[in-house]
């Protein structure tokens, strides 16, 4: 079975992917005073592209491509496989800023990032990046990643390239400090603008994702023009093209076509620069990988497997991975990390919240993702001697152990 975990790090969590969907009309609080709500019915799409300022040519585009693919009628079908395994606690602070319909417990400093970087939008570039959500492009960085990414030492990491030494160097010291078969685990980037360079390969990723062939190209040289017609998204570099982050394992999968790609941590240019934008530089890069780090230790360890179904399954894996990830962090042999600053900067991520409580996506609450990151920090200031690291297996039996007192009731 194979699966995407999308996430914040020991620090914080998500997981998974969604395929795109048609989205309902974007809350006021988060788009610009001037823009008009796409989708009410005061305002139908075809109302809002024939009153929005595109070029005459990109608006004939754009009608002929709201009627071959009408929003409504599942867009894009990504692979049976990968359905529903990119809807990421990242995914729905995205998303739930595009789409004002989607449900948030609050406002945090992280939310407050996204909505921000969608205030800043004139109406134009707003209309244009809901027009990519309603097809699939927000989601071309994170397929052309996953299927098409390959490791390089010239890959770099973040807008300015300024992360590559940090998680390069983070990377090999995870490997060497887990006790599981990791030589075949990639780390690589999530680029924006530069997935969308060249036309002719956003198609072949949409052909991927599942559209056909002249659907995908249409699609791809729409996205093309939007982009041209709308600076304030950079040319796919606006970090909503790529706050995300995640692991990604092929294990148990029996279709060929998983057989290409391999076992992978991608790491996003939006979520590195939000985390730089709220405060959280010093220990946020390195939280979030060794997270998904932690996802592959369960992977390999099959710590997947439960009889747990459902939320509790999920919010028991990621719960586990914010255990695990800590542990990494604040240990002597691995990031070796100071435990009150990286639980303090575990604090502010927790802020983002987690209210889906009947989810297949539950990552746990606030309270009890700070419990388990606490007591993976515990754990390994407690390890005697101070160099011993605990095998994996021996650390996920004491965290089921634990769990229970995690997950027990803390309302007051």
């Amino acid at each position: 079975m194979s699966k995407i975990v999308t996430g914040i790090a020991a620090l914080a969590l998500c997981t998974g992917v969604a395929a795109p969907a048609a989205m309902a009309a974007p809350s006021p609080v988060t788009q610009p005073a001037a823009a008009t709500q796409p989708g009410t019915a005061s305002s139908s799409l075809a109302d809002r592209i024939a009153r929005s300022s595109f070029s005459p040519a990109l608006k004939a585009k754009l009608r002929a491509l709201t009627a071959k693919l009408p929003t409504g009628k599942a867009a894009v079908t990504p692979r049976a496989r990968l359905a529903g395994s990119v809807d990421s606690q990242w995914r729905e602070i995205r998303d739930g800023a595009i789409d004002g319909s989607q449900y948030q417990c609050a406002d945090t400093a992280l939310t407050g990032f996204v909505d921000d970087s969608i205030n800043r939008l004139s109406d134009n570039d707003y209309f244009s990046l809901y027009l990519m959500s309603l097809y699939g492009g927000l989601d071309v960085p994170t397929y052309d990643a996953l299927v098409f990414g390959r490791e390089s030492r010239s890959n770099t990491f973040g807008y300015d390239g300024s992360y590559g030494n940090r998680l390069n160097h983070e990377m090999r010291t995870l490997k060497g400090f887990w006790d599981i078969h990791s030589s075949d685990i990639e780390l690589m980037p999530m680029h924006g603008a530069q997935s969308f360079q060249d036309v002719r390969h956003v198609a072949e990723v949409l052909t991927w994702m599942g559209y056909g062939q002249s659907d995908a190209d249409y699609l791809a040289g729409v996205f093309e023009d939007l982009l041209a017609e709308s600076p304030g998204l950079q040319g796919g570099d606006h970090p909503l093209f790529t706050f995300n982050a995640f692991a990604y394992s092929n294990y148990d999968d029996p279709d060929p076509a998983a057989a290409g790609i391999t076992d992978r941590i991608i790491m996003g240019d939006g979520i590195l620069a939000g985390m730089k934008a709220i405060g959280l530089n010093k220990n946020a890069p390195e939280g979030i990988l060794a997270h998904e780090f932690g996802h592959h230790v369960q992977y390999e360890d099959r710590l997947f497997d439960s009889p747990l179904t459902g939320p509790e399954a999920t919010r028991r894996t990621e719960l586990m991975a914010d255990a695990f990830g800590t542990y990494f962090l604040v240990h002597k042999k691995g990031e070796s990390d100071n435990k009150h600053d990286v639980l303090n900067d575990a604090r502010s991520f927790y802020e983002v919240g987690d209210c889906s409580f009947t989810n297949n996506g539950h990552h746990g609450t606030p309270n009890q993702r700070s419990k388990a990151s606490t007591w993976g920090a515990d754990l390994a200031t407690s390890s005697k001697p101070a160099s011993y690291v605990m095998p994996s297996l021996q650390l996920d039996a004491k965290f089921e152990q634990q769990l229970p007192v995690i997950l027990a009731p803390d309302a007051k």
